[in-house]
């Protein structure tokens, strides 16, 4: 490959390399694949085309990008950038540029859910992802079969936990992957275009008026939420409630009038979500935790202990 081709393709918008991996990006940012990440601490810049996580420390360019999360080499993160010749339009690169302004071929390929569909109709879970739910995690075997959480393992080896996002209706409409190796990376992984907003909706269906709902941070604490016998939604980071979210929490208030409560992690971003959600829903009952828990699963597996 000719350095001009790979001057070409270092100019591939950094935004659309990250979305053709399956991150969600919004408003720049998203979660980082390459730790635990709750708060979109990865960051885009489109006047340079870098990527920079301000937790882990992960950085470089859309070559990069792809080089750390599919765990390629150089020449075979730029034969993968180059395979896919309809999106590769050349991104506007003044700093006021957003990737919508890209051309409409190089938008995001729909989430195709019936490539995934058929894995959670009967679901298996490998060794290490019993091993995690419920020796880890400690959960209700009944949580896990609602959820219909399965796993796979890739051509690497790579065990991964799968977690399905569905609509009210049930409908399929994003994958959210879990590395399950310790210190794993990537993290997480997202099908392309998966819609993984807010988790476990049908959970709605079953709401009577009046009952509480808990809203949690991540499908984690919602899982020990519901093993704690809550019915619970999540929202995917305390920075990524968007407009879209926040418009159907309220028609859930509205049309359900159910009680909103709320176990806010032990950390700014945790906070933060509260205060936004609190405006959002002024009923919303916030719970405290312990001192010596970050976040509700910790609390569900410190009472799990001690019973």
């Amino acid at each position: 490959m000719e350095r001009y081709d790979i001057q070409k393709l270092r100019e591939l918008s950094i935004v659309r390399v990250a979305e053709r991996l399956g991150l969600t990006v919004k408003t720049r940012r998203c979660l980082c694949p390459f730790h635990d990440d709750h708060h979109a601490s990865m960051s885009f810049k489109v006047s340079k085309n870098t990527y920079k996580c301000y937790v882990c420390g992960a950085h470089g360019d859309n070559i990069d990008l792809v080089m750390k999360y599919l765990n390629k080499s150089f020449m075979e993160a730029c034969r993968w950038l180059a395979e896919d010749e309809s999106w590769g339009q050349v991104h506007d690169r003044s700093e006021g540029a957003d990737h919508a302004t890209c051309h409409r071929d190089s938008s995001p390929k729909p989430f195709d859910a019936s490539r995934y569909v058929r894995f959670f109709e009967r679901p298996w879970l490998s060794p290490e992802a019993r091993r995690f739910l419920f020796e880890e995690r400690r959960l209700d075997e009944r949580v896990v079969r609602w959820c219909k959480l399965t796993s796979w393992q890739d051509r690497q080896g790579v065990k991964w936990l799968q977690i399905p996002y569905y609509n009210r209706e049930g409908k399929l409409i994003g994958v959210q992957n879990r590395n399950l190796s310790p210190g794993g990376s990537p993290r997480f992984r997202f099908p392309t275009g998966s819609q993984c907003s807010i988790y476990n909706l049908p959970v709605l269906n079953m709401l009577r008026p009046g009952e509480a709902l808990y809203i949690t941070e991540g499908c984690s604490d919602c899982w020990a939420m519901l093993s704690a016998g809550h019915k619970a939604i999540a929202i995917p980071s305390a920075t990524l409630l968007t407009k879209k979210d926040a418009e159907l929490l309220s028609a859930i208030q509205s049309e359900l009038s159910v009680g909103f409560h709320m176990w806010p992690d032990r950390d700014v971003p945790g906070e933060q979500l509260f205060l936004q959600l609190q405006k959002l829903l002024p009923d919303l009952v916030r719970h405290q935790l312990p001192p010596d828990c970050k976040d509700f699963s910790d609390y569900y597996l410190s009472k799990i202990t001690r019973h």
